[in-house]
């Protein structure tokens, strides 16, 4: 249950994240810290526009919220936000070799093909140095509240996730597979896996009307980790049909009125590659290079042709790469490799039905 506080500066209505005690405002970066409600004194009259100054508690939660991206906020409408995540799980047998490659890569195209400003992405990798930054799964849970904290019509939001995806068994009824989705924090040994239950209550029903997400996950078992209502199933002709994964129990999983779209690795019974056959110059995850490639050739026209064109690439792994300014720049992306094909099928779901081959794709 989130709680609603007021800036300590600004007065603006800000969400309170369960079992935080802090919070930095997005626009002024003020940070109001809240003490232990029991002990707060009673809220004054409406006509009082000064709330008592609240004690500082004896012990501040780590939080993204107090760590917020450096600069100045951007404009009130119109704003465009991301958290991008990339967890090689060093020092591990779970090690991934191409996912922090995954973050930086789309970090720079978010920068330079798509207009986000830096001080809008949130990045969290093992190689930050700012310990709020690294991707544990309290840092992330923070990083998507603030993702969608404060969202307005004309918002775009993007979360893009590299990693180890795996699945718990679902006792609600509300999977379709009796599986519920889940991400795996670089903590995930000791704290747990994040469950797509708790993404969709976090990033998705909150969206309000004129805000657009876009998710990008790449990770083992992905196809519904946000757990959104429909699922594009596509054969590799092009043909599709969107699939009803409303829970049975009539529990809700779309938005507030938002738009909620995302490109996952593999379906959910499938397992995503961590490959150097992409790119022989260092390791990529397959479904993030794909996504990439699209955009660079200039196939991401639509959704439809996003994905048709996402999952060409992997199948024929031995075609020439091209280039682009993602791809040229970044020599990770350079070259092609060796062929094979790879065993997994991007997948497009949402939380309504479209044209995937009449709706524009932009981010």
């Amino acid at each position: 249950m989130l709680m609603l506080v007021n800036c300590s500066n600004c007065r603006r209505a800000l969400q309170l994240p369960p079992g935080a005690h802090s919070i930095r405002c997005a626009i002024c970066h003020a940070v109001t810290r809240i003490a232990d409600p029991r002990s707060l004194p009673p809220p004054p009259p409406p006509q009082s526009s000064h709330y008592p100054p609240p004690q500082p508690p004896p012990f501040t939660a780590p939080s993204p919220y107090n760590h917020a991206p450096p600069g100045p906020p951007p404009s009130v409408h119109g704003r465009k936000r991301a958290v991008i995540c990339g967890i090689s799980y060093k020092f591990s047998r779970h090690e991934l070799k191409g996912c922090v490659n995954d973050a930086k890569c789309m970090k720079y195209l978010l920068v330079n093909k798509f207009n986000f400003p830096e001080s809008s992405i949130l990045m969290l990798t093992e190689e930050e140095t700012d310990p709020y930054k690294h991707p544990t799964k309290s840092n992330i849970r923070m990083a998507l509240y603030w993702l969608v904290q404060g969202c307005q019509a004309g918002d775009s939001l993007v979360f893009h996730y590299s990693g180890h995806g795996s699945q718990q068994r679902n006792y609600t009824g509300d999977e379709v597979d009796g599986y519920d989705e889940t991400l795996c924090p670089v903590d995930f040994k000791t704290q747990g896996m994040i469950v797509d239950d708790e993404i969709n209550d976090t990033i998705v029903r909150p969206l309000p009307p004129g805000v657009k997400l876009h998710a990008i996950i790449d990770a083992c078992h992905s196809g519904t980790v946000l757990d959104l209502p429909f699922l594009c199933r596509m054969d590799r002709s092009g043909r599709y049909v969107w699939e009803d994964h409303r829970p049975r129990s009539g529990t809700w999983k779309g938005t507030n009125g938002g738009e909620a779209i995302s490109f996952s690795g593999c379906d959910d019974d499938q397992t995503s590659a961590d490959t150097s056959a992409l790119s022989r110059i260092t390791s990529t995850g397959a479904m993030t290079y794909s996504f990439i490639q699209a955009i660079e050739r200039g196939q991401g026209t639509t959704y439809g042709a996003m994905l048709n064109a996402m999952r060409s690439t992997i199948r024929n792994t031995d075609d020439d790469v091209g280039g682009g300014i993602v791809t040229s720049l970044l020599t990770m992306l350079l070259t092609g490799g060796s062929g094979g094909g790879l065993r997994q099928e991007p997948q497009l779901s949402a939380n309504q039905p479209f044209d995937v081959y009449a709706k524009p794709f932009s981010l």
